[in-house]
């Protein structure tokens, strides 16, 4: 198993890809913190993860509030003793077109998808220097690296999460701690399924493989990253998207 006895907090993991990812973790080996503001599916989905025989706690986590992802971080220490791995997973969108864009809107992702992994990786940043080795793996988007009309806050975001990822890969290496990322692209998750199926026929046939990617296809991304397999990848933006930008 390549990730046995290693422990990893994984954020947004009560749903999507998060939950894919924790899932893929568990499938391998690993101790996994559920850590999610969604605590009623989060719970359910600690239970389903225990009853299978995996060693998983879940704990309820605003990233956008650093005594929160202290506590978070303190969860996992009082479950398993160490932290290994952080995937900060956890997003939301609050999308429209530039004009119409709410400044609350437009806030309220920055301080989830970029403060949030900033308070996440800050939180367990002493335990994994203190242990000389560790993976940070940050989720950012193929909107990051290209833009997306109507994501002005989502993509501004997601960039800037790559600009953290590269700062903290030259920062943390010396220290034996890799720092990646992963762009997805189109995944099939509730939220795009929510689309109307116009919409995804368009985004469908922009990819070069004619499909949406699965929440798995993105986790076995995170599972790279997360092993000793990526022990010399550091502050690669790893794209997942099937090919819609090439």
């Amino acid at each position: 198993m390549r990730l046995q006895g290693k422990t990893a907090i994984i954020t947004g993991a009560a749903n999507g890809i998060g939950l894919a990812a924790a899932e893929r973790f568990c499938e391998e080996g690993a101790h996994v913190l559920l850590a999610d503001f969604d605590e009623q599916t989060g719970t359910a989905e600690e239970k389903r993860l225990a009853a299978d025989g995996h060693s998983v706690r879940f704990i309820r986590t605003d990233v956008a509030d650093r005594e929160s992802t202290d506590r978070m971080v303190q969860a996992a220490l009082d479950a398993f003793g160490t932290v290994d791995i952080l995937v900060n997973n956890a997003g939301i969108t609050r999308d429209a077109m530039l004009r119409k864009m709410q400044a609350a809107d437009f806030q309220e992702v920055l301080n989830v998808n970029l403060t949030g992994v900033f308070n996440c990786t800050q939180s367990v940043l002493p335990i994994l220097v203190e242990k000389g080795s560790g993976k940070i793996i940050n989720t950012s988007s193929v909107s990051g690296v290209y833009g997306n009309a109507g994501q002005t806050n989502y993509a501004a975001a997601k960039a800037a999460v790559i600009g953290m990822t590269k700062t903290w890969a030259k920062e943390l290496g010396r220290k034996g701690i890799n720092v990646n990322a992963v762009a997805p692209g189109f995944t099939k998750t509730k939220m795009v399924e929510k689309m109307p199926e116009k919409v995804i026929g368009q985004m469908t046939a922009a990819i070069a493989l004619q499909r949406l990617g699965s929440p798995r296809d993105i986790a076995n991304a995170y599972l790279f990253l997360a092993s000793d397999e990526a022990d010399y990848v550091q502050g690669h933006v790893l794209h997942v998207d099937g090919g819609i930008m090439m």
